[in-house]
């Protein structure tokens, strides 16, 4: 569901203000739903009741909406039950937090839990999204709590312990030790943060592993990977990277199904150690392994160097105990490199620093935020192929600053990566939301134009071609891609592969020395806030109609409502066929008279009426260019040309508001509402200069003055 234009940028608004206040940060989330996990506990417990979560109840909406829906037959059996009403002695978690930890229950969630396990083997990192000093014995009031990275945010989830069981036993994820919860509950916390358990079914690994970790990702595909690999992958497990891996189906319908070696396609693995190895038979090569996890904690590979193959008893025992090697069907196993090169198809490696991949020197990466939104009819203009509309996406500058201190192969230049995230579109799922197609391009810009903060428009890019872009777009949460360029100034350009697709997204920069990213913004004013007075040159033949029709419908007072503006303004107008409009409305008179109204009497006098006048003569002239084919309408992507034309430079934000407000269903903006626009404008640009005194571009506002402004305009 689209946001409303007050809802979205107020929403927005106290976001950035939080985060001015150090909101949403590791050391200080932002609360989800705004529940404070210590004084919802120490209510519990003062009031000696088990804390029951009434934003994610225990009822079938919070189970799912289709499979796990109303109408489906496989939630009737299941009892919400609390850990304690489940088993004796139930531990939050038993012998510390391992892979084991974590089977796979009826949900396809197989992505999250392969994520989850590779957090285990980083204490760090999993103690940041499982708080410590949570159990079912000291201080227990039912309530737990579990920590994300939501869209460059990190957020404190609470949750109460009610878990969905059939005949007594975990329905969705579990330990392998009945009595151990920490997995199940933080399943519960994530299925939270995206409306239902069901949201959760189907996924890619890296949208788990970047939600823990607020890291990039980068794929690589096996059939083109790099010759260095297994360095690659050594070297980021060593840095607390998180990895995971899968085997491509090209069948859909056999979607995790096992093959003959054991393993299985359509499903996501964990990558949980490389090592090497050197078999008794071979006295000067090495053999190097992968280690893996099924989050099934079952089914495992079956060929060389599996638990139970030949190859073991090949090696000293010290490299046994090195390797941790056992026999048990666990879900974990080892395999030769190249085995794991030729089964899989691709990996997938979420870096806490992304340089993890490519240097063994450990650099600080500078990293940007960028938060944005498509809004159909003005800022979703679809990909390149669509150079009408492509333009009108937001654009973000980008400077290189520094160039990289050791370039490989001796090339010079910056190595960054830029990240693309679409938000929200899991949580939408039940709407009907799947995910758009999506992408990026990156334009160099000018050096003439370095600086200069303004929109590049659509001229720029029909003649000039990108400097890099995204391999593909695709229908995936985040696409990402790292460049080297030289170090200057460059557009990256994010979009949807079709036009008028709406959503919200972040586009985050990582590099390896300094850079800036920023929305192109442009300055916001206006041309003429203030009214001129009226030309004193000879009158044209219209100008004389009007003066005519004027004093015949405003009589002796000589001044006009409303509604006798209504009727003035639409004799005329009816006389341009062109405009082909059905007239202006009563409310926009109003607005008409409140803009010229400077006596405050709420009628226009002759000399108001025609600085109107000649208002609506020079917006009609611009109104008639961008409606060269004669349909009586203009687009709402023409509409940003013709608001630049009369005068006001606005940013993104502003003409998002315009189309929510101004444009119909198709996406156009008739004659009236593009006048009703343009009065508006003026009106409030005007009412602003008049309170910013001291010229600064900000004001301040009683609630009297505020309503007293906004109701009259």
């Amino acid at each position: 569901m689209p946001y409303t234009p007050s809802g979205f940028f107020c929403d927005r608004l106290i976001r950035e203000r939080e985060r001015r206040d150090g909101e949403g940060s590791l050391n200080k989330p932002l609360r989800f739903n705004g529940q404070d996990f210590t004084v919802l506990r120490q209510e519990s417990l003062q009031r000696k009741t088990l804390f029951e979560d009434d934003s994610f109840p225990a009822t079938v909406e919070s189970l799912g909406f289709k499979e796990l829906g109303h109408k489906s037959n496989k939630v009737k059996n299941i009892v919400w039950k609390r850990p304690k009403e489940i088993c004796e002695n139930p531990q939050f978690i038993v012998g510390g937090a391992s892979r084991t930890d974590i089977c796979q229950g009826d949900l396809g969630d197989c992505w999250l839990l392969a994520a989850i396990a590779c957090l285990t083997l980083n204490e760090k990192l999993l103690y940041r999204v499982v708080p410590q000093e949570q159990s079912f014995s000291e201080g227990y009031g039912g309530i737990f709590h579990f920590q994300f990275w939501r869209y460059g945010d990190w957020v404190d989830v609470v949750i109460d312990d009610r878990i969905p069981t059939f005949n007594n036993q975990l329905v969705f994820t579990k330990s392998a030790e009945r009595n151990e919860f920490w997995s199940a509950l933080l399943e519960k916390a994530y299925a939270k943060l995206h409306g239902s358990y069901e949201a959760l079914k189907g996924g890619n690994t890296t949208e788990a592993m970047e939600d823990f970790t607020g890291g990039v990702t980068e794929f690589y595909e096996m059939k083109e990977a790099p010759k260095e690999l297994y360095k690659i992958m050594k070297k980021a497990l060593e840095r607390g990277s998180l990895m995971g891996c899968s085997i491509d189906s090209l069948v859909p319908a056999r979607f995790e199904t096992r093959t003959v070696t054991g393993l299985v396609k359509g499903h996501a693995y964990s990558v949980t150690a490389v090592d090497e190895c050197k078999p008794s038979q071979q006295k000067d090569s090495k053999v190097r392994l992968v280690r893996l996890r099924n989050p099934w904690g079952q089914v495992e590979w079956n060929g060389p160097w599996s638990d139970n193959s030949k190859e073991w008893t090949t090696l000293s025992k010290a490299d046994k105990d090195k390797l941790q090697h056992q026999s048990a069907e666990d879900g974990e196993f080892w395999m030769s490199f190249e085995d794991f090169k030729k089964n899989y198809t691709k990996i997938e490696i979420c870096n806490l620093t992304p340089d993890a991949l490519e240097d063994d020197k450990i650099h600080k990466w500078t990293v940007s935020v960028n938060e944005g939104r498509w809004v159909r009819g003005c800022s979703a203009g679809g990909c390149r192929n669509y150079p009408d509309t492509f333009w009108t996406n937001p654009q973000y500058r980008l400077r290189l600053l520094e160039e990289d201190d050791d370039p490989e192969d001796n090339e010079v230049g910056c190595t960054f990566v830029v990240a693309l995230m679409q938000k929200n579109r899991r949580k939408e799922r039940k709407m009907g939301a799947n995910l758009f197609t999506i992408g990026f391009a990156i334009y160099e810009v000018p050096k003439e134009m370095h600086g200069n903060k303004q929109h590049m428009q659509k001229d720029f890019f029909l003649f000039n071609s990108s400097k890099a872009r995204c391999k593909s777009y695709i229908n995936l949460r985040e696409v990402t891609q790292r460049f080297r360029l030289s170090s200057g100034e460059y557009v990256i350009v994010p979009s949807t592969y079709e036009p008028h697709q709406e959503g919200e997204f972040i586009l985050r920069v990582f590099s390896e020395k300094r850079n800036t990213s920023e929305e192109i913004e442009n300055r916001i004013e206006a041309d003429h806030p203030v009214p001129a007075p009226a030309s004193a040159g000879e009158e044209s033949e219209e100008d004389q109609q009007f003066r005519s029709i004027f004093q015949e419908i405003a009589g002796d007072d000589m001044e006009i409502t409303a509604n006798e503006l209504k009727n003035v303004l639409n004799r005329v107008i009816t006389k341009h066929k062109d405009l082909n409009t059905e007239g202006f409305s009563l409310e926009s008179c109003r607005s008409m008279i409140a803009l010229m109204d400077m006596d405050g009497t709420s009628r226009l006098n002759l000399q108001e009426f025609r600085h109107l006048w000649n208002k609506i003569k020079q917006w009609q002239g611009i109104f008639k260019h961008y409606n060269a084919d004669q349909s009586g309408s203009i687009n709402s992507y023409e509409m940003r040309n013709a608001v630049n034309d009369a005068g006001f430079r606005l940013n993104n934000q502003l003409y998002d508001i315009i189309t929510m407000r101004y444009a119909n269903e198709n996406m156009n903006i008739d004659f009236d509402s593009f006048i009703s626009c343009l009065v508006r404008l003026e009106a409030m640009f005007r009412a602003f200069q008049a309170f910013d005194q001291d010229g600064d571009g900000t004001i301040r506002l009683s609630v009297l003055e505020w309503l007293q402004l906004t109701m009259y305009a």
